[in-house]
């Protein structure tokens, strides 16, 4: 006998529709699973058989072949377990399905029957609600995830006997709904401030103004300067994230199993800080069963890179495409996937080996051949996609021990930030996927960033003297256009350059010790 139950999956962000089909025929008693299955789901066979047996079930006798469509996707995880349960079920007889209700399910069993939680719920659901499916049964601690997808009816179950319950019910079960407008504000909210930052004015203004145009930005400090305290506070000043964004967001989280019943829908600006061990793999994606990197996981929030110069230099390259195009493209023999990674960078990284290069108190013990290699080893095509490079003091005492000045709050500078980025939306509605200034290309920089006789002198002058190359002198056009959308002003003035030049100091480093 055959029967034909309805599941779904993920391929590369996004869900697809697969159908399990199972065949109960005679023969020596045997249980195949075709369509590509990897070693996951093959292990499927030992956890079905025990949970439909230790359910109060029976399990066939008799040759069970299961088919996993469309055959030429490769199949991965435990996923399928409880579809592939349901439909012997079906086949054997010992349940009825209500065929007039479209039901997928999803879920990995346990030996005594009970669900466990899956990955990659969102992008599912997603698909689910296009294909216009009656509903989705699914673990129970998956609830909240699928539950932000509107318009599909939600049945969580915790074992596999309730979804029996569900599937040969003759009427239409009560589906799990949350109020998305009260989970969603729930959960975007940070426990970090930029109050508890003290001092560093002006490596605050640099931060702003990186945030305000979606600029890569890169700390340069002695130890304990500050400046892993201020990064981690980056997103707080960041424009909140958009209901789209949290679902883009989500939906990458969710591939990656990083998702909980708790925080099911990622609804704060991501912030990534993977050690300096890590492979290029890792931070860009892929591997043997391609899944999101770091970079990914960024997506629509920071990636944080410390001491940066500590990082392999093949790591660094691979950071190229992404940067400048917002994605990952992944290939391998079977197919090429695509994962988006539109995120702003903040990189760290100490002035010299020891340090203390520039320190107002300690001496540096660094020549200046060991300070030139040490910022070597940072290529130059990287270098130039960062766009500002900041010098970070160490903090005085005064400053450290003064109780009378209040910092301003995240939530001040935020609102300014809003601003900013809402005069560059309207300037910028008429391009397609461009939101901020750091966005912009070379044909949009010449459209946008017109300067007068005398910022031209004043570019050409710094340029020539320092030996900026072209991407250099376009990174500068867009900081620049940034501070004087700060400022209120629609074109880009002489001291709108200079503040932008003066934010490139890893180009003066490298000047002073050459």
């Amino acid at each position: 006998m055959l029967s034909q139950v309805s599941s779904a999956a993920v391929y590369g962000i996004n869900g697809y529709i697969v159908t399990v089909e199972v065949d109960i025929s005679k023969g020596l008693p045997t249980f195949n699973i075709v369509g590509l299955p990897d070693t996951t789901v093959k292990e499927s066979r030992d956890r079905v058989v025990s949970a439909i047996r230790n359910s109060g079930y029976d399990f066939p006798p008799k040759r069970v072949t299961v088919n996993l469509a469309p055959a030429g996707i490769k199949k991965e995880g435990a996923i399928f377990d409880l579809p592939i349960a349901i439909g012997i079920l079906i086949a054997t007889a010992q349940i009825k399905a209500n065929i007039n209700k479209k039901y997928s399910l999803i879920g990995e069993l346990s030996l005594d029957g009970s669900i466990r939680r899956v990955k990659g719920v969102l992008p599912i659901a997603i698909k689910l609600k296009e294909e216009c499916f009656d509903g989705l049964i699914l673990p129970e601690i998956n609830k909240n995830e699928a539950a932000i997808v509107e318009k599909l009816n939600i049945y969580p179950v915790n074992n596999l006997k309730s979804a029996v319950e569900i599937i040969s019910s003759e009427t239409v079960p009560e589906s799990y709904k949350i109020d998305l407008a009260s989970f969603f504000s729930a959960t975007s909210h940070y426990e970090v401030d930029f109050r508890d930052v003290k001092g560093q004015s002006f490596v605050k203004r640099a931060v702003e103004i990186a945030c305000a145009g979606g600029h890569n930005i890169l700390l340069i400090g002695s130890p304990g300067s500050g400046k892993t305290m201020l990064t981690k506070r980056i997103p707080t000043i960041l424009p909140p994230m958009s209901f789209e964004e949290a679902i883009e967001t989500t939906k990458i989280h969710s591939i990656a199993g990083l998702t909980s019943s708790n925080s099911s829908l990622v609804a704060t600006r991501t912030f990534r800080s993977p050690h300096h061990t890590i492979s290029d793999v890792a931070l860009i994606g892929g591997g043997a069963h391609p899944k999101p990197g770091e970079v990914s996981l960024s997506h629509n929030g920071v990636l944080f890179l410390d001491e940066l110069p500590e990082f392999h230099r093949n790591v660094l390259e691979v950071l190229r495409q992404p940067l400048e195009d917002g994605i990952v493209n992944i290939s391998r023999a079977q197919a090429t996937l695509t994962y988006p990674a539109r995120f702003m960078l903040v990189a760290a990284m100490n002035p010299c080996p020891c340090g203390y290069y520039g320190h107002s108190t300690k001496e540096c013990t660094c020549t200046p051949f060991i300070i030139q290699k040490y910022i070597s080893k940072i290529s130059g095509p990287l270098m130039d996609r960062i766009d500002l490079h900041i010098d970070v003091p160490a903090v005085k005492y005064d400053e450290l021990s003064d109780t009378t000045t209040t910092a301003e709050s995240s939530l001040d500078i935020r609102k300014r930030i809003i601003k900013t980025r809402k005069i560059q939306k309207q300037r910028l509605k008429k391009e397609k996927n461009l939101y901020c200034n750091a966005h912009m290309e070379s044909k949009h920089i010449k459209k946008y960033c017109e300067i007068d006789e005398e910022s031209k002198k004043l570019l050409k002058h710094v340029i020539e003297k320092l030996g900026f190359s072209a991407r250099a002198h376009d990174r500068i056009l867009k900081v620049a256009r940034t501070i004087s959308d700060m400022a209120g002003s629609r074109k880009i003035q002489s001291q709108h350059i200079a503040e932008a030049i003066q934010y490139r100091s890893l180009d003066r480093i490298g000047d002073v010790v050459r």
